[in-house]
């Protein structure tokens, strides 16, 4: 996990809440390990390093019963820290999510010859649930530290619960799924407007 590829890291921990049965409306997006390794399929590759993905997904491929359970509780955290985005409570969570790497040292940066880069590796016997965990935790650290603790937030859309962390150079992101809960904005406005001059006309 290098230490500098927070916003794919916190994109992760993004997802990752958002696959609760309560963000679905009781529809558990990871409610077996066939889903979990679909999940790590999915979001488990960033740019310029091919190794991430097959890694976690070999991980999800290995997991157990209690490697989901894990998972779930991971979403827990997860999510309880994004609801409250007090910075040092953002920071001592993280750090604690961070706890399965085995140090920080320096490996060879795949995107670039003969450069190195800041990583945390796994410590031996890594689970699914750990490497999650330390994804999740360097993500929000690194959020936290570039970008400040406003940037974790809930969506906006009226009926949705879920969260993420707005890694944008903007910082104005509104939704925690853009192409779901924005479309679905958008076409209620756009309804809204059109039913508009029709109950002008009744009216009069």
């Amino acid at each position: 996990m290098a230490l500098d590829d927070y916003v794919w890291a916190a994109g992760v921990a993004t997802e990752l809440v958002n696959t609760t049965a309560e963000v679905w409306r009781g529809d558990d997006r990871l409610p077996d390990l066939a889903a979990l390794v679909a999940f790590t399929d999915l979001h488990g590759g960033r740019s310029g390093d091919d190794d991430v993905p097959g890694a976690l997904s070999a991980l999800a491929r290995r997991g157990r019963t209690a490697d989901l359970d894990a998972v779930h509780a991971l979403r827990v955290t997860v999510r309880d820290l994004i609801d409250h985005p007090d910075r040092d409570y953002l920071i001592a969570g993280a750090t604690t999510l961070t706890s399965p790497a085995g140090g920080a040292t320096l490996l060879p940066d795949p995107a670039h010859e003969n450069r190195t880069r800041w990583a945390a590796p796994l410590r031996d016997g890594a689970t699914v649930a750990d490497a999650l965990s330390l994804i999740c935790g360097i993500g929000i650290l690194g959020a936290v530290h570039t970008l400040g603790a406003q940037r974790f937030r809930p969506c906006t859309a009226p009926t949705c619960r879920g969260v993420f962390i707005d890694t944008t150079r903007p910082g104005r992101r509104r939704y925690c799924m853009p192409g779901l809960c924005g479309n679905r904005i958008n076409v209620a406005n756009h309804r809204a407007r059109q039913a508009a001059p029709r109950g002008r006309g009744k009216a009069q």
